[in-house]
């Protein structure tokens, strides 16, 4: 059995910074990251930010993972466990975790989850054909890898993720034919939609896919109307020839872990899914648990950051290792996490977040 004060779950934004203020305090930590570099999403992001200096605004996502990475590696605080899964948590604060060094078992003072969040799927017919990819596939493969996905894209979503890959995808020289949403409005910055429609891509929502079609790969999509009620509208469907198929379809946290543990969960749909309920000083209903980033619903990377520097303070305020200004540091952080979610875009996030405080108080 290994012991150490705090174990963080997650090498994505949010773990990348609630190592840093944990560091900081003088907290002994392990980061497990089950690939083979941190950063999470991040990596894969060449757009630049928005919002203010303190949310890397002008910045591109994968020069702030550097940052982030390095500010981390500079308190020589927190060990790093690249290519390492956490499997299972158990009681006592135990967790289990397979990677080069083996089957091992973790028993920490304090744990913070900060798993992100997987891509969801749509259901369609001959949805398994080659050439099908999920947004964060497309990323990695053209920024990452440098590898064409495609040579004519249909994109499904027109939240931020499906407006910014499809310009990514332009920029590569990748005809994007259409972008569709089944919402009756586009789902992120109008900023990002009008850049692509300066570029004659059309947006068209109320619309989805019927079904997919080609022999080897996909060659072409049938897409449907879809009336207020969802339903699909006969007579609307059209045929769309392209090579790749992209989903931009949303986000489902990956709280298994949590579940795992005991934590109280709840289904909230407006954060993306099973989220867990809010307990004391922003743990989870178990003690000395936290979660931060898409594990704790839903959002942009800039809110996860700052959720991610919230959990590692609080951690380490509860191991003793608190700042005589941290109280202070909170209520900025917290005040910086409310701006941020403030708006239109920020609507379902409060919605989702108030659903989740009447759980607690029941």
């Amino acid at each position: 059995m290994i012991h150490t004060s705090l174990s963080i779950v997650g090498g994505g934004p949010a773990g990348l910074c609630a190592a840093i203020e944990a560091s900081k305090r003088g907290v002994d930590s392990i980061l497990f990251e089950r690939f083979d570099q941190l950063g999470g999403q991040l990596v894969k992001q060449t757009h630049k930010f928005f919002g203010s200096q303190r949310q890397y605004a002008g910045t591109r996502g994968f020069d702030i993972a550097s940052k982030l990475e390095r500010e981390l590696h500079e308190s020589n605080q927190c060990q790093t466990k690249l290519n390492t899964t956490v499997v299972g948590m158990y009681p006592n604060h135990v967790l289990t975790v397979s990677g080069p060094e083996g089957y091992q078992k973790i028993q920490s003072e304090a744990i913070i989850v900060a798993s992100g969040a997987s891509e969801r799927y749509l259901v369609f017919e001959n949805n398994d054909l080659p050439g099908i990819y999920g947004a964060g596939a497309v990323q990695t493969l053209m920024n990452q890898y440098g590898v064409l996905p495609g040579k004519r894209v249909v994109m499904v979503g027109s939240g931020n993720i499906g407006l910014i890959v499809s310009y990514q995808l332009l920029q590569a020289g990748v005809d994007v034919a259409c972008v569709i949403d089944a919402a009756p409005k586009i789902g992120g910055y109008l900023v990002h939609a009008s850049k692509l429609r300066r570029r004659g891509v059309p947006i068209q929502t109320s619309r989805t896919i019927l079904r997919a079609e080609g022999k080897s790969q996909v060659e072409r999509v049938i897409t449907i109307g879809l009336d207020q009620a969802w339903r699909p509208i006969p007579g609307t469907e059209e045929t769309l020839e392209c090579d790749l198929l992209c989903l931009a379809v949303g986000l489902s946290p990956l709280t298994q872990l949590l579940s795992m543990g005991g934590a109280s969960m709840r289904q909230i749909q407006e954060l993306g899914g099973v989220v867990a309920v809010e307990g004391n000083e922003g743990q989870t209903t178990l003690e000395g648990i936290y979660v931060a980033g898409d594990a704790a619903g839903i959002e942009e990377a800039s809110s996860a950051m700052v959720e991610g520097r919230i959990a590692g303070i609080r951690a380490a305020m509860q191991l003793g290792h608190g700042l005589p200004d941290d109280n202070h540091t909170l209520q900025q952080l917290e005040e910086e996490l409310q701006g941020l979610r403030r708006g239109p875009f920020g609507a379902k996030t409060r919605i989702g977040l108030d659903k989740l405080r009447e759980e607690k108080h029941a």
